[in-house]
């Protein structure tokens, strides 16, 4: 996914529908799980939000060690998958990105594409910037999640995934 690539109308519609209140609510809500049934079903062609490419992420849970699955929005650069830790802006961070961060290795798929990957957090505050800023060129909430989330004392995490093996 490219953030830089223009964005469809239906796109920016869906887009700016996720960041009113109802959309935010069924941004939380409802799309996770419809967007791993539609993921599935499509090969990752569809998803709760028109023309928003979202991915699979499975980590073992830290504490459990079940496999817990997670669908994303993402953007790469090469080879490298790139995801933002933002929850909306909320107070705390995700629960997958403690599951991430935690495993040593993630199943990360678009579809039937992907595979396992190492993780590793963005931690220069230059880099996690330039993402973030990237980042808003494939969901322009970014910036307001960012806000909200700084207001609450939280810097948004930014996770960086390579692949295991070349690809």
């Amino acid at each position: 996914m490219d953030p830089d690539a223009p964005r469809s109308r239906v796109y920016r519609a869906s887009e700016a529908f996720a960041q009113t209140r109802g959309g935010r609510w069924l941004a939380i809500h409802i799309a996770p799980s419809l967007d791993r049934a539609l993921n599935r079903a499509t090969g990752g062609k569809l998803g709760a939000f028109p023309g928003a490419r979202v991915a699979i992420l499975t980590a073992p849970g830290r504490r459990s060690g079940e496999p817990r699955t997670t669908p994303l929005l993402y953007f790469t650069e090469g080879d490298t998958v790139i995801l933002i830790a933002s929850s909306y802006g909320r107070e705390k961070h995700p629960a997958w990105y403690f599951n991430a961060v935690a495993a040593e290795t993630v199943d990360f798929r678009v579809g039937a594409q992907g595979g396992e990957y190492r993780v590793a957090e963005i931690a220069d505050d230059a880099e996690r910037a330039r993402l973030l800023a990237c980042a808003a060129g494939i969901f322009s909430g970014y910036p307001g999640y960012q806000e909200r989330a700084g207001a609450a004392g939280r810097t948004i995490p930014v996770l960086a995934l390579t692949p295991t093996s070349p690809r």
